[in-house]
């Protein structure tokens, strides 16, 4: 793909999205770590909803090791997997306090070292929480970038990551990993894309796939 494509694309979601920024509710570097281990499998929606509570409760790493798994466990139950993601939120805990001096830590290479944050939740926490540009893939974001071309259809979430470093300027990763997020979660959705209406149909494989799709059967409806 030419750099003035990628242009486009870019100069195109930011008219879409200008605004688009991290949906997950929190008030530190803490908070994001938790909210977004906790959104593996997950909507931002369903997160903010638990965290509304559990961050009032809980606000230190000690605090959720001062309970027994199990309270933790119903404190976090209408999120997906909440029994494993209460072990690694509680082994996380233990991990900063005894690593990091109760800090959540600032790198990339030390936040992976911690229980149940992987490439995405440390690239979220670096970029959101201490300034760090960083692209974070998850579903949205991988969906739009190998849809768009901007990454291989076989393309590993790692590969798929290091292709959108590789093409989009350093000082504007983070701000587009938001706005993929956005076109994905609002525009570009995994059933129902709105291919009719995007501004970006005239690069996008899929949108042209999908149209001529639709084009057939209308012809065929015309036709019968």
């Amino acid at each position: 793909m030419v750099a003035a494509t990628v242009r486009h694309i870019l100069d195109t979601m930011t008219d879409m999205f200008p605004e688009a920024h991290c949906e997950l509710i929190h008030s530190n570097a803490f908070e994001l770590t938790i909210a977004v281990l906790l959104s593996a499998q997950c909507t931002d929606e369903t997160v903010n909803k638990v965290t509304k509570d559990l961050f009032q409760k809980y606000t230190s790493p000690q605090d959720y090791i001062d309970v027994p798994l199990e309270e933790l466990e119903q404190d976090i139950r209408r999120i997906g997997l909440y029994r494993n993601k209460a072990k690694h939120i509680q082994n996380l805990c233990r991990m900063v306090i005894e690593q990091f001096d109760g800090d959540v830590p600032r790198t990339y290479d030390q936040l992976v070292l911690l229980p149940g944050v992987g490439r995405k939740t440390a690239n979220v926490v670096v970029s959101n929480a201490f300034g760090i540009p960083a692209i974070a893939v998850d579903t949205h974001v991988e969906r739009v970038s190998k849809r768009l071309g901007l990454a291989g259809w076989d393309d590993s979430v790692l590969e798929v990551e290091k292709k959108l470093m590789k093409k989009i300027p350093r000082d504007e990763w983070t701000d587009t990993h938001h706005r993929l997020i956005f076109f994905g979660r609002y525009h570009c959705k995994a059933q129902n894309p709105q291919c009719q209406v995007c501004p970006l149909l005239d690069v996008c494989r899929e949108g042209k796939k999908r149209m001529k799709l639709t084009q057939k059967r209308k012809d065929k409806e015309i036709i019968g």
